[in-house]
């Protein structure tokens, strides 16, 4: 989801975030993003230590959250390789800014890295699923713990270096292509779980404004699925 922006919009700070980049751009949609991240990152944690064993019926459900998660996650950074990083490459060789060419450089890397701790929590949710066990569970404990943190550093990363130099470097047109290939970055399949998810655990005020901004059809579509997603969340993380 992204809103249209005013001239000098006021950035908003949510929990978890760890700075705000200033400037022309509106970065609400992004900072919705990365607190619905570690919102289900900390849910998951909890869930997977507090979740008995031997409950079937909720390992499936977290496995299922678990693709949801990582199917979002998945379009978001691609979102950013292809036309975010790129484009904020180019400007810092422009400018002959080493530092901002190795963070950039930096940013592609923890994707890397972040692809292959999530597929070992799918196999490692799956697995409980198959074969629920002590030993399994610790097993999954390990990589999903592993996993948080390595987006927790990325998304703290992204939010000190890479998104204030979007705000120096960009210019209005070029920021209009990086939201036009936001909106299309996310199918409109995955919508009727994504518009809710999003707005989450978001200050009311700020979830009505941005569902005025984003337009009708996503308005529709969180009034007809909140209560699907809120219901199948309470019966994944009914011990978180």
């Amino acid at each position: 989801m992204t809103a249209t922006s005013p001239a000098n919009p006021q950035q908003v700070r949510l929990p978890g975030q760890a700075h705000v980049a200033e400037g022309p751009y509106d970065q609400t949609g992004m900072y919705i993003m990365h607190h619905a991240f570690r919102r289900d990152l900390a849910r998951f944690e909890t869930a997977v230590r507090r979740t008995p064993v031997d409950e079937a019926e909720t390992w499936a459900a977290l496995s299922r959250r678990w693709e949801r998660f990582g199917e979002i996650l998945h379009h978001h950074h691609q979102i950013e390789d292809q036309s975010i990083w790129p484009l904020l490459t180019t400007h810092a060789i422009a400018r002959l800014d080493n530092t901002a060419i190795a963070m950039l450089d930096d940013m592609e890397a923890e994707h890397g890295q972040i692809g292959p701790a999530l597929a070992a929590c799918s196999e490692g949710f799956q697995l409980m699923v198959e074969h629920p066990c002590a030993d399994h569970r610790s097993e999954l404990d390990g990589k999903v713990t592993a996993a948080r943190a390595a987006l927790l550093e990325h998304l703290r990363h992204e939010e000190t270096d890479a998104l204030p130099f979007l705000q120096l470097v960009v210019d209005h047109r070029e920021n209009q292509a990086i939201e036009a290939a936001a909106k299309k970055g996310y199918p409109f399949s995955a919508m009727p779980f994504m518009v809710p998810w999003g707005v989450d655990g978001i200050p009311v005020d700020l979830s009505e404004r941005v569902m005025s901004e984003v337009g009708a059809v996503y308005r529709f579509l969180l009034r007809i699925f909140r209560g699907r997603y809120e219901r199948a969340d309470a019966r994944a993380f009914r011990h978180a």
